[in-house]
């Protein structure tokens, strides 16, 4: 019997992914305790620093010189949905917008028409090690939205739902749902001009957790609509009758349900679908437009004006080592938690 599965592929730090995702961004990072500065408190001596991504120790410096991270960079033309399940993120922008998030918390960010905005991870914890497991995804925007005012939305941990099945034997699978609906319990809505925003774009995000020995079941889809599973933690699967170890990309190729068999460890997934845009796609590092000419002119706007010129003074702006999670918005909207 010929496998309904298209392709099993290894995972490294950018999965791939289908039409409307552009890629998936995954990182794992056991950095240790921070200092005063929220900056590991550990020698940097042997790493590239401001190009650090050689896994020395089993962590990165990233593009950060003292705190890790990303410094103020542009994005245009597509989304970013940043699901941080441990550690967290100190985001800065353009728009004058801020926060601090992590530990379970998403932000849905339409970067649209233009931003520039920095992401860097403040090591809090000084006596104990400080995890980062972090997944950003990139979701493509329609040639229609690709000039939406940029915008970001969270989604706090607290208010992101779970739905929790039990198989026949009484062992458990949670799914946290991002985007979409699993077992008739909607998600959250997604930031206003997203491509998600439409429920005909079918588009899904969960994150599954699976008891060692249970067994769960992906529903079925319409049949305009492509779905990937990445088997990041665990130890094997099995799915239409294959046997697929951990850190796999599964892309599913029917739109039928699938039984899932976990084996005898905790089993973790990234879920995605969603109904492909079909429009060409002409990416030039953080800009991704629909033509080479809509390119050039992304990046001399960007060259001429900043997206708004940056408001904050370093480019590795991180927040008082104080705060907790927050968010302060672009229209002076605050949220605390």
């Amino acid at each position: 019997m010929k496998s309904a599965i298209k392709s099993i592929q290894p995972l490294g730090a950018q999965w791939p992914t289908q039409d409307p995702f552009l890629f998936c961004a995954f990182h794992n990072d056991v950095f240790p305790e921070g200092n005063q500065e929220m900056a590991p408190k550990a020698n940097l001596s042997g790493r590239n620093i401001g190009q650090d991504f050689s896994g020395k120790d089993g962590w990165n410096m990233y593009h950060g010189s003292k705190v890790p991270g990303f410094p103020a960079h542009p994005h245009k033309g597509f989304e970013t949905v940043s699901i941080v399940e441990k550690g967290l993120v100190d985001h800065s922008d353009s728009l004058g917008a801020a926060g601090r998030f992590g530990n379970g918390d998403t932000q849905w960010m339409t970067a649209g028409g233009g931003v520039m905005h920095s992401e860097m991870f403040p090591l809090l914890n000084e006596t104990e090690k400080n995890e980062m497991l972090f997944f950003q995804i990139w979701l493509n925007l329609p040639r229609a939205k690709k000039n939406v005012a940029a915008h970001f939305k969270m989604m706090w941990n607290e208010q992101i739902p779970i739905v929790t099945i039990k198989d026949n034997n009484g062992l458990e699978t949670t799914f946290k749902i991002i985007a979409g609906e699993f077992e008739k319990v909607k998600s959250l809505a997604p930031a206003p001009d997203s491509y998600a925003a439409d429920p005909d774009s079918e588009v899904g995000i969960w994150l599954i957790k699976a008891n060692p020995g249970s067994t769960f079941t992906l529903p079925e889809v319409p049949s305009n609509v492509d779905r990937s599973l990445f088997f990041y933690s665990g130890e094997q699967i099995e799915i239409d009758e294959q046997i697929v170890a951990e850190n796999k990309a599964i892309v599913l190729g029917d739109q039928s349900s699938y039984r899932i068999k976990n084996g005898n460890k905790e089993a973790h997934f990234l879920y995605l679908q969603g109904k492909p845009i079909n429009e060409k796609v002409v990416q030039h590092g953080p800009f991704v437009m629909n033509s080479n000419q809509e390119i050039q002119e992304a990046v001399g706007e960007f060259q001429r004006t900043q997206f708004g010129g940056w408001p904050w003074g370093s480019h590795e702006h991180v927040h008082d080592k104080s705060k907790g999670r927050f968010a302060i918005h672009a229209d002076g909207k605050i949220e605390n938690k």
